[in-house]
């Protein structure tokens, strides 16, 4: 029963992704069309886009997975997710409009433009490419936990034909249909994830006794951060920085941006700022599932699941569903949650051929015209999915988090080029905040290395106390410190011209969308 659901919602979603490119009867050959809905997306379209692109398929599965394993630390996600609406609500009003006036559909082409330099692009593009490729690879190994729940369990290259041919399928009707088959794909996945979870969130609890004695099941030590001392702020600092770091470098990530400028006005972005908090709710209720798990005793040993690598504790909330409620339920919450992987991992695709097109293509083909340009990006689209897939098939799972680690690092130091740009036009040099992103990059790479690879925590030293700190915001500070004092000695190097001007990063009055 389980799989038949699965199957029926999954299936159905793919198709519906292919009638995309039917939407409103426009042509795909414009990149701004077929990249960005042609900026027309409204509130409600724009706040079921922006929600599915940014709660992830692989946030499911991993908050509750971090809490089942470690308890309230994972909790961050929570106000990690609530910080990045202010920032949604100041900044991105401001980059739509100078984007909207100027045809930008990137980040790094805002950067261009913005400083005109094309090295200081170049570098934010790669990044962001890089950053995401590791991404995309876990929506698809969240994807596979599901399919191995559900039994589909093959050897060899068997274990990996379900997925592969899902995701193919993303990878067509996203070359077809671009950003408006996510959008219609982010609706199904906004109703079917909101239904499972407030579904289990009611259900579990009954069948365990309800919250309290979920919680009397909890080891302490797990639901409470343990106290810092007078030399080490402990799990406190590292909670917060990790909430603040990662609130900062969300919105920087490809997928994020390219929904954002998606939308048909500033005010848009504003009023999803503040609705989109709904998700929020969803989140928190989702992270005590992985408590739920922990008070229901399941195993996430991999002969629960006949044998198949199910990654540990990833494994979490397939386990406790498939414990406690009907089979039929359980190919329900599974298929809501396999869509929240393919409506990222599509937008995550499509945002970086907008990048590889418009940022790295362009230097060696300017002369390309819109059409072309957009014929190219479908095709990078397709290889983004399946350098995606082979990442997977490739890489192991532990190098893949270790990659997604770094993401999350590197992507955080082109804050300065991007959002702080937005601010301090007359003051930066753009070679200067080159040398600061170099800076941070190294650093923060350095961190982890010395780390093992093994946390995205540092343990600063400072005055003789101990600060762990997000990696990401230790190496951003260095960064932003570096780039700030080198501007005025660095300003008479920038040669090319800024094409904004100051009038385009005041908001205009609009009609409502």
């Amino acid at each position: 029963m389980a799989s038949t659901v699965f199957i029926v919602l999954f299936g159905a979603t793919i198709v519906l992704g292919f009638f995309g490119s039917r939407w409103s009867g426009v042509s795909m050959k414009s990149l701004s069309e077929w990249s960005l809905g042609g900026r027309s997306f409204g509130s409600v379209i724009s706040w079921f886009l922006v929600g599915g692109d940014l709660y992830t398929g692989y946030t499911f599965i991993a908050i509750p997975a971090v809490m089942y394993a470690s308890g309230a630390l994972g909790f961050f996600a929570l106000p990690y997710c609530i910080l990045i609406y202010p920032i949604l609500f100041v900044i991105f009003p401001k980059l739509w409009q100078v984007a909207k006036k100027h045809g930008y559909v990137t980040g790094p082409e805002y950067v261009r433009g913005r400083f005109g330099n094309r090295w200081l692009a170049l570098a934010i593009g790669l990044t962001g490419i890089v950053a995401t490729m590791p991404y995309i690879a876990l929506q698809l190994t969240s994807t596979q936990v599901l399919f191995g729940a559900l039994g589909w369990i093959g050897s060899g290259w068997l274990a990996y034909l379900p997925l592969a041919i899902s995701f193919l399928a993303l990878a067509g009707f996203s070359y077809q249909s671009g950003l408006r088959a996510s959008a219609l794909i982010a609706i199904v996945k906004g109703v079917l994830v909101y239904a499972a979870v407030i579904g289990a969130v009611i259900a579990i609890p009954i069948k365990l006794g309800g919250y309290g004695a979920i919680f009397a099941k909890i080891d302490p030590a797990k639901v409470i951060l343990a106290a810092p001392s007078a030399h080490n702020w402990g799990q406190f600092s590292a909670y917060g920085t990790l909430a603040l770091g990662s609130a900062i470098a969300l919105y920087l990530y490809p997928h994020a941006v390219t929904g954002l400028l998606a939308s048909a006005s500033s005010k848009v972005i504003k009023r999803n700022a503040i609705t989109l908090h709904a998700f929020n709710i969803l989140l928190a209720f989702l992270a005590f599932v992985g408590f739920m798990a922990v008070a229901a005793g399941v195993s996430t040993d991999p002969a629960f699941a006949n044998g198949f690598k199910l990654y540990g504790s990833s494994f979490a909330v397939p386990a406790v569903i498939m414990k406690l409620l009907p089979d039929w339920f359980a190919g329900f919450a599974f298929a809501g949650i396999a869509v929240g992987c393919l409506v990222p991992a599509a937008i995550m695709a499509i945002g970086g051929a907008n990048i590889i097109v418009r940022d790295i293509w362009t230097m060696f083909a300017p002369w390309q015209s819109d059409a072309q340009q957009t014929t190219w990006a479908k095709a990078f689209s397709v290889l983004m999915v399946v350098a995606g897939l082979l990442f997977v098939v490739v890489i192991p799972v532990k190098e893949v988090v270790n990659f997604q680690l770094l993401g999350g690092i590197w992507i955080c130091q082109t804050a300065p080029a991007v959002f702080l740009s937005l601010y301090m036009r007359r003051y930066l040099s753009g070679w200067a905040v080159f040398v600061g992103w170099l800076v941070g990059m190294s650093i923060g790479t350095w961190m982890v290395v010395a780390n093992g690879f093994a946390s995205s925590v540092f343990s600063l030293p400072f005055f003789g106390i101990t600060i762990p700190s997000y990696i990401a915001l230790a190496a951003l500070v260095p960064n932003l410190l570096v780039t700030l004092v080198l501007s005025p000695l660095m300003r008479g190097l920038d040669k090319g011209k800024d094409e904004t001007l100051e009038t385009d990063y005041a908001e205009a009055p609009q009609a409502a969308a």
